[in-house]
């Protein structure tokens, strides 16, 4: 390298500059000095930037793989765009070598220079080749990709390059992890970091490293995990203890994914014995307090979804959209409002002249469910309706690996214990839940006090039925809105009715959530079909025992029906 000196400069300054100046002088000497030591190796740097640009168009895949893996070791912002613009299939060779990226809108292309960054103008789209890519480098450049996004200002980009460091682990990542590690300070993308890091030197570190790698992985919940331990366990010519230490910690991890399991199937046993027990309590009230088999009981569920379809299309069609999320705030009352005024109708018009004949108030209300079914196909049609869910109840959060729980499901447990509380109140607080309590123990003794046991009927039909339409509010954010609706839930409703005794709210409560939890426990056991039938005959089995339930009703009537 040359020797640059500098000579004669003090006789440049004034002399009334004094010490001031002088230091200007001897900084713009370390600049130049500064320059001349530097200019060298960012040279270099650069060439080979662009060598491994010029290496994308090469006439091999593992030429092009070997470029993309320089690629992403540069740490260049601009290798993320041309490594997007390859697998985007938008990378061009031009008959001189020089690597193009190509962008079609508005009827044009337009050319960039990809070791540049500048336009290119002087070459024709039409005369430039193909960069092709295969299945194996489509991987290399999604694992490029997240290996460049490790250092990005974006937290949920970090993230997943984080996360998909896992997936692509290899030895060339371990100083891109190390780096990124020691600047980043989320904890929760430092944790992912270090599991990427650590599967990274299991397969290309010292015994050492890969003990400490076995421990850092056993400590996690993510199957990938497991299965990477699994891989590393059975390669060939493995050390004993690397084998001990790689076993222990697959145990760990077992038994830590079987309680998440466990754990899982809880809240799915749950968030299922909540949907039963909103499609239950209608049917409760109006079996206990009325003895009506009422087999359109799930048409009013299945009217409560579409008034929250219907009620959702008024809002996008008039509203403006930053309110459609609040559209479920005004179904849940419609629908309670729609299928109440139903469920009366109904009473008056064709229930009330068939007390004191089940067999016949059952005929009669499945026919009234297969003409409900009908209007509707006839009004929406047959095909399933989209009820989208609002902002607020979509998506969920991770509470351990493996286990998420969802935001819709959440929002309905929740919903289901305030229905369940405020019908606890109309019954214990109101001067209608005392009639219908009376009415409920001894229809005739109620109606020689001079309660209008007619009234009560009406209203308690209304009232099951409207709990019923509320419950299809709930089924829409959780499927989709059919015809058919009802009829998924209307056998399971009874189930829960009869098991947990007719009337009683405590017992509707209980049957419902040990249905929903029993049948979750099982099916990972015996299969979703085989689980409801072992349920089925149980239930039969235990109503020998207990004709009445588990909480049987009481009072004078009821003691004379036993």
């Amino acid at each position: 390298m040359p020797v640059v000196e500098f000579r004669g400069a003090e006789e440049w300054v004034p002399a009334f500059a004094g010490t001031t100046v002088k230091s200007i002088v001897h900084l713009f000497r370390l600049g130049l000095l500064a320059l001349f030591l530097f200019a060298a190796p960012l040279s270099a740097w650069a060439d080979g930037l662009s060598e491994a640009i010029a290496g994308l168009g090469g006439d091999s895949f593992a030429a092009k793989e070997k470029a993309v893996i320089a690629l992403a070791k540069s740490g260049e912002p601009r290798a993320a765009l041309i490594l997007q613009a390859l697998a985007g299939d938008r990378l061009r060779k031009a008959p001189d070598g020089r690597v193009v990226i190509i962008d079609t809108g508005r009827g044009s292309a337009k050319l960039t220079d990809a070791a540049t960054g500048q336009p290119v103008a002087d070459l024709a789209p039409e005369g430039l080749d193909r960069i092709i890519v295969n299945n194996r480098l489509r991987g290399a450049i999604e694992a490029a990709l997240g290996t460049l996004t490790l250092f990005s200002p974006d937290r949920e980009a970090r993230l997943g390059a984080a996360q998909d460091a896992l997936r692509h682990h290899s030895a060339d990542t371990v100083a891109l992890l190390e780096k990124s590690l020691a600047a980043e300070q989320d904890s929760e993308i430092r944790a992912a970091m270090q599991r990427s890091l650590a599967a990274s030197q299991l397969f290309a570190g010292s015994k050492e490293e890969r003990l400490a790698a076995i421990r850092t992985l056993g400590s996690a919940t993510d199957p990938q995990v497991k299965n990477l331990l699994d891989e590393f366990r059975y390669t060939a010519n493995i050390d004993p203890d690397l084998y001990k230490a790689a076993g222990d910690a697959l145990a760990a991890i077992d038994s830590r994914l079987r309680w998440i399991g466990i754990g899982a199937n809880l809240f799915q046993g749950i968030s299922l014995g909540s949907v039963l027990l909103l499609a239950a309590i209608g049917l409760a009230i109006t079996f206990g307090v009325m003895g009506v088999i009422n087999m359109a009981h799930g048409e009013m569920i299945m009217t409560g979804a579409y008034v929250a379809f219907v009620v959702q299309q008024l809002f996008r069609a008039f509203l403006p959209p930053d309110l459609l999320d609040a559209y479920l705030l005004v179904a849940v009352p419609v629908a309670f409002l729609f299928a109440g005024l139903l469920g009366v109708l109904l009473e008056r018009c064709l229930i009330r002249f068939l007390y004191g004949r089940p067999l016949e108030t059952l005929l009669a209300t499945w026919g009234v469910s297969l003409i409900l079914q009908q209007a509707v196909r006839s009004m929406f049609g047959s095909p399933n309706k989209e009820v989208a869910n609002p902002s607020w109840m979509t998506g969920g959060f991770d509470v351990v690996g493996g286990f998420m729980v969802t935001w819709n499901r959440l929002y309905i447990i929740v919903f289901c214990f305030v229905v369940l509380g405020a019908l606890a109140l109309i019954l214990n607080r109101t001067r209608f839940g005392l009639h219908m309590r009376a009415v409920t123990q001894n229809r005739d003794m109620a109606a020689a006090m001079g309660i209008p046991t007619a009234r009560v009927d009406a209203l308690t039909f209304g009232l099951g039925s409207g709990i019923a339409g509320m419950a299809g509010v709930a089924l829409s954010q959780i499927g989709n809105v059919s015809p058919n609706l009802g009829t998924l839930y209307i056998v399971d409703s009874f189930m829960v009715v009869v098991f947990g005794g007719v009337g009683n709210l405590m017992g509707t409560l209980v049957g419902a959530l040990s249905l929903g939890i029993v049948n979750k426990l099982l099916e990972p056991y015996a299969g979703a079909i085989l689980g409801k039938i072992a349920v089925l005959v149980a239930i039969i089995l235990f109503i020998q025992r207990r004709p009445r339930g588990l909480f049987a009703l009481k009072g004078r009537a009821a003691d004379a029906e036993a």
